[in-house]
């Protein structure tokens, strides 16, 4: 199987449809981040087909369990390179699109990839997630929050939560140590107003990689003190 059947039957095994289009915004995606890795530091993948499935169906992955649906806002918090947030958006090309990174450089490469492959309805943010969570523009106006290898799960927990509607998700990308770290978020599910739904295994193709989708309600509207001033949740997780 070739590099583009590899993406498009990834891609169809999560209950998407994929066409050429897809495949080739997602091979662009792959071009422009390794021109700008040479630059700046996005990424340790580089070769074509790893970055197919490590970074572009593991992002993808995330609609299993469809909480994410077409036509959709989401906030992808902390989206380093895009993920999961850009590889959705260009199979779901309706969703709304938020992408919230710390690093200015990170934002100008993911305006550059949106302009490459020409996607609308994105908003690129530069700043905390502590910060514009207290925004009422952005506070708990969001259908899904997504989050992947940012933290441990009661951080993003409270970075994440204020961002997303009562009735809302947060659709979390974790690896082997979900259930560990859901022990330990129990005390943040409850202050934050939101319970955990379920986990959903994920099996990448080829290379015997797994993962866990942890995918939580928003049940009530999170207390105004939280997220607290920038670096406190890291520092001090609520335990």
């Amino acid at each position: 199987m070739n590099n583009r059947e590899l993406l498009r039957s990834g891609i169809d095994s999560f209950g998407i449809d994929s066409d050429e289009l897809m495949v080739d915004r997602l091979k662009r995606y792959h071009k422009t981040l390794v021109e700008w890795n040479e630059k700046m530091n996005l990424t340790g993948i580089v070769e074509e087909r790893e970055v197919f499935i490590k970074h572009f169906l593991d992002s993808i992955s995330a609609v299993k369990g469809g909480y994410i649906q077409d036509g959709m806002s989401l906030i992808d918090v902390g989206t380093g390179a895009g993920f999961p947030g850009i590889p959705l958006k260009v199979c779901l090309e309706n969703i709304e699109l938020t992408l919230l990174d710390s690093l200015n450089k990170r934002i100008n490469f993911l305006k550059t990839v949106g302009e490459e492959l020409e996607l609308d309805k994105i908003e690129y943010i530069h700043g905390r997630a502590e910060d514009f969570a207290k925004e009422e523009r952005y506070r708990e106006k969001f259908d899904i929050a997504t989050a992947r290898a940012v933290a441990g799960l009661p951080v993003l927990l409270e970075l994440c939560v204020p961002y997303i509607k009562v009735g809302g998700y947060f659709v979390c990308l974790k690896g082997p140590s979900a259930d560990m770290e859901l022990e330990e978020s129990k005390t943040a599910m409850r202050v934050l107003g939101v319970e955990f739904t379920e986990k959903i295994d994920i099996e990448l193709p080829e290379l015997g990689l797994s993962h866990n989708i942890l995918v939580f309600e928003k049940k009530s509207r999170t207390p105004g003190k939280y997220p607290r001033k920038a670096g406190k949740p890291t520092k001090n997780p609520i335990k």
